[in-house]
């Protein structure tokens, strides 16, 4: 293909080399994101499975639910799939010895990584629009959501048949549940009392809210109350009785919010209350995270491009410069996370995650730029014998 091009645009063959190049790349990032995003998506899903099954949240509300965690999946995927796509279009490259022939040419290495870094380019700034807004965006509307489901004890939390554990000392069993949310065949155990626990039992009951908190209305049934000090039981039919159940549910006033909840000027903000004091160092970690996560592309991009096409040309090392380079990939990776979770544990620290994307990417334009200089001049002054031996 490389040679195709140069016979058919000797005039000014970079661009479409680098259009050529380019397309490869953004080719193969599609199909690794898509696959990871694939995994990943089937993997965090099931935590909603028994949402869907046992309580009855819809197939819309799922989707979504998971829709709103993508831009936290892709902050972290993007980087990889980039790595994945320049490592396997740089090697194909080397392998059908396009690379040779664009070099013979005299197309220089920033030439050859000028499509990489372009790529780059993109997904550092795609990586830092997730990471400065939409990644906190939606991971607050999913926070706020589960708020709300996990409130609704109506539809949620009420399954018919089961023994429903709605808080610490109250369980409900319903024997059946009816379209129009009432229920029938109620048993209800109040032990928040531990020295006077009541059991009530009723036909049928509906789950009301009022303005201040919400309460279970029983009908036609019984309430039994367990002296435990005089050891009596005391019985009292009722054709109407509410069981409170305020204490059950947070107030509904303003949520405190999860570092990953947050906008990158509330994570570096003065502290406004006594939770964002004893959580500082975990908010501070966060910025910094969204700060440097979104440049992980661009080093590991570098990272690619020292194994494949830094040091001295040799056909039979390109299997092991891929090992290599998947290794140092993940090194850096696991190094990335390993800092961000020591700087929470000693916040002083906090300049040790930027100089590991500092001395990483110093290493990779050493070998890119350095290494190569006495390469390129025997390339240069034998550039016609290789490419014809090609």
């Amino acid at each position: 293909m490389a040679k195709m091009i140069l016979r058919n645009y000797t005039m000014n063959p970079m661009k479409e080399i680098t259009r050529y190049v380019l397309w490869q790349l953004i080719e193969v990032t599609l199909f690794v994101t898509l696959a990871l995003t694939g995994v990943v998506w089937l993997s965090q899903s099931l935590r909603f499975v028994d949402l869907i099954i046992n309580r009855g949240l819809s197939f819309f509300t799922f989707v979504y639910l998971t829709f709103l965690l993508l831009p936290s999946f892709l902050a972290v995927l993007l980087p990889i799939s980039l790595f994945c796509a320049v490592a396997y279009t740089y090697h194909r490259l080397s392998v059908d010895s396009e690379i040779v022939v664009l070099r013979s040419a005299g197309l220089s290495d920033m030439d050859l990584m000028k499509p990489a870094l372009i790529m780059a380019g993109i997904m550092v700034a795609l990586c830092y629009a997730m990471t400065l807004y939409l990644q906190p965006a939606g991971f607050r509307e999913f926070k706020d959501r589960q708020f709300i489901i996990r409130a609704d004890f109506s539809r949620i939390l009420l399954q018919e048949g089961v023994f429903n554990n709605l808080g610490d000392g109250l369980t409900v069993y319903i024997r059946e549940r009816l379209s129009n949310g009432e229920v029938r065949g109620i048993l209800v155990h109040d032990n928040r009392n531990r020295a006077q626990p009541v059991t009530m039992m009723a036909e049928r009951g509906v789950l009301l809210k009022s303005v201040d908190a919400p309460y279970l209305s029983l009908f036609k049934g019984n309430r039994q109350v367990m002296n435990r000090d005089r050891g009596k039981l005391s019985l009292l039919y009722f054709d109407r009785h509410n069981v409170d159940l305020s204490d059950l549910i947070n107030a509904e006033g303003p949520r405190w919010r999860e570092p990953r909840e947050r906008y990158i000027d509330e994570l570096f903000r003065e502290p406004q209350d006594a939770n964002e004091t004893a959580y500082l160092a975990e908010l501070r970690a966060e910025g910094h995270n969204r700060l440097l996560s979104p440049l992980y592309s661009l080093v590991m991009t570098l990272i690619a491009l020292a194994a494949l096409l830094g040091g001295e040309f040799n056909r039979r090392g390109r299997a092991a410069r891929m090992i290599f380079a998947g290794a140092i990939a993940a090194a850096f990776q696991g190094l990335a996370l390993g800092l961000t979770y020591f700087i929470v544990q000693m916040p002083w620290l906090t300049v040790l995650p930027y100089a590991n994307v500092a001395l990483w990417t110093a290493a990779a334009l050493y070998l890119l730029l350095y290494r190569n200089k006495p390469r390129r001049r025997l390339i240069n002054h034998q550039g016609p014998t290789e490419m014809n031996a090609v």
